[in-house]
């Protein structure tokens, strides 16, 4: 599988300390959620309450496939939460030598992890969605190290949703007879969860911070314009998001979503002239799963194929367009974007412009020749093809050379097709998302982490650990205390560093200000990146932490604008 192990293991980082032994099962440990009793256990090793495979929802299994999530049945055995739960089934996205991954449908299960309580106080709350393309991954990531590192101040929830076909299947029939943005729905559901339970896990359901990186960001983003923003704080108080993830959002009966539907199944062996839902709901587990992984596999680079839709319930606008009213659900947000996010995501073959345009068309099937016209005029660059031999190095943000031509990895048409996927898929709605809550009655940070080379995912080691040999103790330190002050506090600022702790709320505009996370000195080393690319990266000794409030509108040679530019467009591009 070679780099694309490397591709997948970005959503996998948080997972790698789950195998601890775990030990002292204790009668206080043991929770009564009415429909059942589950058993935790303290972990001798971090000193923190956990429970891990808690139902929160019956399996969305048979007749339930496609349905809202329902109460689970009573069940009143003491269940031992020592182990997590199945994994929801799910795929790899559309790059060589992808391979079937069976799963469960099911799988909706979380994950507590809580300091030690004695009914005194009740703690903040993170929920951790994790990330994946909203059609791989799972809850099964650690977040001790998060919690440590903030004197064990919140408790955790990680939770798990239904995954690509099984979670965003999407056609008239499927709003008629089923439940589309089922994943979604699941989120919401788990959100509930919480709000009735988590004081018995020594939580504060007024307290609740949602967060995620890359899809787990994007479910962040959508659950925040859910409804129209009608939810208020009744689900949660505040977001972070780190990297939000926006693909094409179709309507639900758009001719895409609706392809995809028919050819799940035809693959299954339905027809689409009748109950085809229902005969979904009556094929084997693994038939469905293989025909989910076959389907997305065959997809554009780096794609998922079943993803949320416009479905004029839940979600009832395309993200550029609601962000921008600002009604949103919730109070607070704390925004990330990562330097260099598109590479990952970019077949490395691009080198004339002919090359460049066919790849757009790919990545965007709505845009006419004008459109890519258009978009090309935002990102102006050179006609050239790449010259091999070019100097590639990282940029500062605030030079004349930009990420929309150079970067440690590419230069070029390559490089411009890098930082185009970058801005209109993470980047620019990260922005959105900041202005979205830049309002009297709430507030939103925004933060750059830079670290060389910043690639997609590459911060959340960082924050959740264990961190990188890039990751200096001081740096990862200062970034799990922004999390958990903002988690705590609703306020990101720390006094360690000058910098963090006179951080400015962004602003709306060409004034809005971001945190730059950077370190300075340090040791040169090669490693190769996700997708294979070498880079010089710089570990200790020598390192420093180099923090830095920067105009996010002028940098990178005025990516404000480039944002408005996709903003305007959104409509257009589905986003």
């Amino acid at each position: 599988m070679g780099i694309f192990t490397n591709f997948l293991a970005v959503y996998a980082v948080c997972s790698s300390l789950a195998l601890r032994t775990y030990a002292s099962k204790t009668p206080s440990l043991k929770v009564d959620l009415e429909y059942a009793v589950y058993q935790g256990f303290q972990d001798n090793s971090t000193d923190l309450n956990v429970w891990k495979g808690i139902r929160f929802a019956a399996p969305p299994i048979g007749s339930l496939r496609w349905k809202i999530p329902q109460t689970p049945l009573v069940n009143r055995t003491v269940i031992q939460a020592t182990n997590f739960g199945p994994n929801c089934p799910q795929a790899y996205p559309a790059v060589p030598n992808a391979r079937f991954i069976p799963g469960d449908e099911d799988c909706l299960f979380l994950n507590v992890y809580a300091p030690p309580f004695n009914g005194a106080k009740k703690l903040p709350v993170l929920v951790w969605i994790h990330g994946g393309g909203y059609g791989f991954g799972d809850g099964r990531q650690d977040m001790s190290t998060l919690i440590n590192a903030n004197g064990k101040k919140f408790v955790v929830v990680s939770i798990q949703y239904r995954l690509g076909a099984f979670g965003f299947l999407s056609s008239s029939e499927v709003k008629a007879n089923g439940a589309l943005n089922a994943g979604l729905l699941d989120m919401k559901f788990a959100l509930e969860w919480i709000q009735k339970y988590i004081a018995l896990f020594g939580g504060d359901a007024k307290k609740v911070t949602i967060s995620g990186e890359s899809a787990g960001a994007g479910a962040v983003m959508l659950l925040g314009i859910a409804k129209g923003g009608n939810f208020g704080t009744s689900l949660f108080r505040s977001g972070i998001a780190a990297s939000p993830y926006l693909p094409p959002q179709y309507n639900y009966d758009g001719a895409i979503p609706v392809q995809r539907f028919n050819a799940l199944v035809s693959a299954v062996g339905c027809s689409t002239s009748g109950d085809a839902l229902g005969c979904l709901r009556g094929k084997d587990s693994m038939a469905l799963q293989q025909a989910n992984s076959d389907i997305t596999i065959s997809g554009t680079y780096a794609t998922w194929a079943y993803l949320p839709v416009t479905d004029g319930d839940f979600i009832t606008a395309l993200p550029s367009t609601a962000l921008n009213t600002q009604k949103v659900n919730g109070k607070d947000i704390l925004v990330g974007n990562n330097a260099n996010e598109g590479a990952l995501f970019v077949p490395p073959i691009l080198s004339t412009l002919d090359d460049l345009k066919a790849w757009l068309h790919l990545e965007f099937p709505t845009a006419t020749d004008a459109d890519v016209d258009q978009i090309l005029e935002a990102y102006p660059s050179s006609d050239a093809p790449v010259d091999p031999m070019a100097p590639k190095f990282a940029t500062d943000g605030l030079g004349s050379a930009t990420a929309v031509n150079i970067s440690q990895v590419a230069t070029g048409q390559q490089q411009r097709a890098n930082n185009i996927y970058a801005e209109a898929t993470f980047v620019c709605p990260s922005y959105w998302l900041s202005n979205a809550y830049s309002t009297r009655s709430s507030s939103s940070y925004h933060y750059q982490y830079s670290v060389p080379f910043a690639s997609h995912a590459d911060d959340v080691t960082a924050y959740c650990g264990p961190s990188a040999p890039n990751q200096s103790p001081s740096f990862s330190l200062a970034f799990r205390q922004i999390w958990g002050n903002f988690i705590t506090q609703s306020s990101p600022r720390i006094s360690s560093d000058a910098a963090v702790n006179t951080w400015p709320q962004w602003e709306r505009g060409t004034g809005q200000k971001m945190l730059n996370l950077n370190e300075t000195g340090g040791v040169p080393y090669q490693k190769a990146t996700q997708f294979g690319a070498p880079v010089t990266q710089f570990q200790d000794p020598g390192l420093t932490n180099d923090f830095a409030v920067v105009n996010a509108w002028n940098w990178e040679g005025r990516r404000g604008e480039r944002c408005e530019f996709w903003r305007t467009m959104g409509s257009k591009f589905s986003i």
